[in-house]
């Protein structure tokens, strides 16, 4: 996210890409699969798992989860997204 506003801009989220250290509040940079690869996503954890994340992709919709891998950047399904 450096780099896409003004010079000398800082990025407005403080992400942790360290999934052995995650918990439910962190705010992770996330990627979708299928046509929207590639673009970067932001969203809190609301649940953690040993093999998996639940996302907050937009905290004015509580009930919209995605469900991510857990790593650095977790991976969700295009088919999560509704």
């Amino acid at each position: 996210m450096q780099g896409m506003g003004e010079t000398g801009e800082a990025c407005p989220f403080e992400f942790n890409f360290d999934p052995a250290t995650f918990k439910p509040g962190d705010v992770v940079s996330y990627r979708v699969t299928g046509s929207l690869d590639g673009f970067p996503f932001v969203g809190t954890l609301v649940e953690v798992h040993d093999d998996h994340v639940v996302l907050l992709p937009d905290p004015t919709k509580p009930d919209e989860r995605y469900r991510g891998t857990r790593e650095s950047r977790p991976l969700v399904d295009e088919s999560e997204i509704g």
